[in-house]
């Protein structure tokens, strides 16, 4: 009996293992279920939020129709109302567009009190065509008047006629740069702390001053940044031959005791280049094109042959290899009354047009052999601060301070989308494969749109985000990083997420901040990258241009050589050759290429 008792125990071992394996096959199958209705329930409130999406996208085009309908109603009833010579009343229609707020949009023209007026606001409050600083810290009463003598917080016109203000470097009453308690800078270039620089070249405009203002309507206040240690002067014995400690502030540096393998110098501009790093770069002024007024923006054609520029009432094109004027493109049907700055100028891909935006709302595509509008587009409710044409050269993006980005087609002539969002638009671009348009905003945010659907495919913005209002932006090469400037003086590299297949179903992802760029004195203005990517560009109302390495964030040099603000930054695609425009009436067009001294 003990025997067979033995033997009968191996046999119930099975049939516990059997339960057991059955029972984990039982949960697996139970949690596997689980797993299937989440999905199922997952795939169909994504089909429900793509259904309201997709609804509050048709009503958001209902709605532009139906205000384009009215607004042609009311022009066709104030034309009849002129013929039967009754009083005139306004046919603009105000409200908010595309789902924005209800509030009127902010003013950012030019002129006292508005946003963009403090860059060129000059004395008598006469504004010019550039972009505002951001709201000021002051003991001024909020609420300034318009019509007092002091206005935003911008810069003196360059003496003589014509009177066109424009900002440069402002210094602090009580230091350089407001920073510290050292002597104010000389009028071409921010010098070494209590060192004055002797004189190079021809006197630029006077040195400008910072005034007090009240903070602008429409944009919050934003505390501005501490400076990190590199920024602050150090004592004048600090800057010796040695490698001072300035990290990308290069701007701390006089060229006075900079060793003379990290400067180049020219009869009215000077490059440093960053001594804690080795030089690889060198650079050189190619040509200087004079204007009668503040230089607003500047582009390169496609080839590399040709660089426009716009300033007031003109867009003009220059031989890039003679310097010499090409093209003189103006609206003679336009009074002379008045100013109208171009803001904004960009080729077509084939060199045929070019496409200018302007303080009138209207966007003029120029046939340059002919020197005649080819096409002409209405809508923007606001001046027009930035245009970008698509690789495809069939569509042109625009950016307005109406709070709108628009796409045009010009094989059709018509508006094909309008994006609307919180604040004013100041720079849009499109990415290189035309997928894409992203825009900067004075609401410190850069989006990026879906250009078939409409789509906002990323929002860039948060803790990691920029502080203050983004004025320029640019797509990488690659189509995958963007680079973005801003009024918080910093220059920031998103690498954006990789863009879901079903976009509709998707919400805005944020893309991932790789690099912040920290080392201008002032407001970043403009921003691009090389056609190799190699290096990223900006433009400083500190009136200089640094080249960034963008994978390890530090500056290669930093070019002084405009009198004012350098307002736009443009690279040749083609390589080795970059324009610079400022507010001292001036375009230049600049060389760069491998540094083969000693090191």
């Amino acid at each position: 009996m003990y025997n067979a008792h033995r033997g009968m125990v191996p046999g119930a071992q099975p049939n516990r293992l059997q339960e057991l394996l059955d029972q984990v096959r039982q949960e697996f199958e139970n949690e596997a279920g689980r797993a299937g209705e989440m999905e199922r329930q997952l795939a169909a409130q994504l089909q429900e939020m793509d259904l309201v999406r997709t609804k509050i996208y048709q009503l958001e085009q209902a709605q532009i129709a139906m205000k384009t309908k009215y607004e042609e109603e009311l022009q066709r009833l104030q034309r009849q109302l002129d013929a039967a010579g009754g009083p005139s009343h306004s046919s603009h229609v105000s409200g908010s567009q595309h789902g924005g707020p209800a509030q009127p949009p902010p003013a950012i023209g030019h002129g006292q009190g508005t946003l963009f007026g403090g860059i060129m606001a000059g004395a008598g409050g006469q504004g010019g065509p550039g972009l505002a600083p951001p709201p000021q810290e002051s003991q001024q009463p909020q609420g300034l008047p318009h019509g007092a003598p002091q206005g935003p917080p911008g810069l003196n016109p360059p003496p003589g006629p014509p009177q066109h203000p424009f900002g440069g470097y402002p210094a602090g009453p009580g230091g350089v740069n407001g920073y510290g308690p050292q002597g104010a800078p000389q009028p071409t270039a921010s010098p070494g702390p209590g060192k004055p620089r002797p004189a190079r070249g021809p006197p630029g405009p006077p040195t400008p001053q910072q005034n007090s203002a009240a903070p602008y309507p429409g944009s919050p206040q934003v505390p501005r940044p501490t400076p990190p240690p590199g920024q602050l002067h150090e004592p004048p014995n600090a800057l010796a031959t040695t490698t001072p400690n300035v990290g990308n502030t290069l701007a701390e540096l006089d060229p006075e005791h900079v060793d003379e393998r990290f400067k180049r110098e020219g009869s009215d501009w000077f490059a440093i280049f960053n001594p804690r790093v080795r030089r690889v770069l060198d650079v050189n002024l190619v040509h200087t094109l004079p204007h009668q007024s503040v230089v607003c923006c500047v582009r390169f054609s496609a080839d590399g042959r040709y660089v426009a520029t716009g300033c007031n009432r003109s867009a003009q094109i220059f031989d890039v290899q003679t310097g010499q004027l090409r093209a003189h493109l103006q609206d003679s049907s336009l009074g002379e009354d008045g100013d109208l700055y171009i803001r904004s100028v960009c080729f077509s891909p084939d060199g045929k047009y070019l496409a200018t935006g302007a303080e009138d709302k209207i966007i003029r595509v120029w046939d340059i052999e002919t020197r005649q509008i080819r096409h002409q587009f209405s809508g923007h409710d606001q001046d027009i601060y930035s245009l970008d044409f698509a690789r495809n050269g069939r569509l042109i993006a625009s950016g307005s301070g109406d709070r709108t980005v628009r796409l045009w087609d010009i094989s059709t002539n018509q508006q094909v989308l309008q994006l609307s969002i919180e604040d004013g638009v100041t720079t849009v671009a499109i990415s290189p494969d035309n997928r894409f348009v992203a825009a900067g905003s004075l609401d410190k945010s850069v989006r990026v749109w879906d250009t078939s659907s409409g789509y906002l495919v990323e929002r860039l913005e948060g803790e990691v985000g920029h502080k203050d209002s983004v004025y320029s932006v640019a797509f990488a090469p690659n189509g995958k990083d963007l680079v973005s400037g801003s009024l918080d003086k910093t220059i920031k590299m998103w690498e954006l997420s990789s863009p879901p297949r079903n976009i509709p179903g998707s919400a805005p992802k944020g893309g991932k901040c790789i690099k912040t760029f920290e080392g201008h004195k002032d407001f970043v203005l403009s921003v691009a990258l090389t056609p190799d990517g190699a290096w990223v560009l900006s433009g400083s109302k500190d009136r200089g241009v640094q080249f960034w390495d963008p994978v390890t964030g530090v500056a290669q040099l930093m070019l002084q050589g405009h009198k004012n603000s350098v307002i736009s930054v443009a690279p040749s695609p083609m390589g080795n050759l970059f324009a610079t425009g400022s507010g001292d009436m001036r375009a230049r067009i600049w060389s760069y290429d491998t540094y083969r001294g000693p090191q």
